[in-house]
């Protein structure tokens, strides 16, 4: 691989995904399950129709790692898709395995999803938390459009673009852990991670009696937690997560070097650009998650 920073990348999820003890609690599963259904389908019934509606059809998971996502959203219901799962790392050997512990049948690649060149297209295309990784995000989202059929379906969920003081912490300490390999990166974090436990556990909550337009920080009541969280610097927190799972979150966001943030006007026009129609178009702090159909 010629590009260096994606090298690093790639390197980072390698490492992240093997460490399953940081990301198989049952508490983080019902987490993820409920934040991935509210943003994909807005509740639990429009899931189980879009499973009947769907059965048979080909998925392509594209940069699926150890599976996370895909597994905690559809689980056992895989086994009604033609199922792809395709990412850059060796991660995937991991969720070939994951598979096989839930009997749920796969294919799986491994190949970069900015330049693969499959020999088939896809009905549906799911890419949680991918694109944002890639050396080239918008050059990813238009191969995966690639790939899709006629009336193909694509899924996919970026990051959105911060507070400034926040955007800046994030680059900086992104920068200080590039020299580090990925032990001494997740060792590093695990100060910040406990910081960040120390400022949650406080549970203080204060009112800001102004906009503050300069830090983008509205006026309002702030957990102080959530608002260092969100204007200042990144310390997830939660307190039915222990320190290592928190970190594991802290470490998947800061480690891998590709990590690009976006505004909702730039996700609107790479769907205009490639000819995509909007179904679901959700934003938030954290990120933007999009359903889009090939017209």
């Amino acid at each position: 691989m010629n590009d260096p920073r994606q090298q690093q990348t790639k390197d980072a999820f390698s490492y992240k995904w093997k460490r399953r003890d940081e990301y198989e609690g049952e508490y983080m599963r019902q987490k993820v399950y409920k934040w991935l259904v509210e943003r994909y389908f807005g509740r639990e019934e429009e899931k189980i129709n879009f499973i009947e509606t769907n059965k048979g059809k080909s998925l392509l998971d594209a940069g699926c790692g150890s599976c996370f996502s895909s597994l905690i959203l559809f689980d056992v219901h895989i086994n009604d898709f033609d199922y792809l799962g395709v990412d850059i790392s060796d991660a995937i050997e991991v969720g070939k395995k994951r598979f096989q512990e839930k009997n749920i049948k796969g294919q799986f690649l491994q190949t970069d999803i900015q330049n693969m060149k499959l020999n088939k297209k896809f009905d549906i295309i799911f890419s949680e938390g991918v694109i944002h990784h890639t050396s080239r995000p918008f050059e990813t989202f238009k191969n995966l459009v690639s790939h899709m059929e006629k009336d193909g379906m694509i899924m996919f969920y970026v990051y959105n673009k911060k507070a400034p003081v926040r955007e800046f912490t994030d680059d900086y300490i992104r920068e200080q852990l590039r020299g580090l390999n990925d032990e001494e990166a997740w060792n590093e974090l695990l100060p910040l991670t406990k910081l960040g436990k120390l400022i949650g556990d406080l549970n203080i909550e204060i009112d800001v009696d102004e906009d503050i337009k300069l830090l983008k920080i509205p006026k309002g009541k702030h957990n102080l937690q959530r608002l260092l969280y969100w204007f200042f610097l990144k310390m997830y927190y939660d307190e039915n997560f222990t320190i290592e799972e928190m970190n594991f979150t802290n470490f998947d966001w800061f480690r891998p070097l590709n990590c690009y943030r976006f505004t909702t006007e730039e996700i609107d026009e790479w769907i205009e650009e490639t000819n995509l129609k909007k179904i679901r178009f959700v934003t938030e702090e954290a990120g933007i998650t999009v359903v889009a159909k090939k017209v």
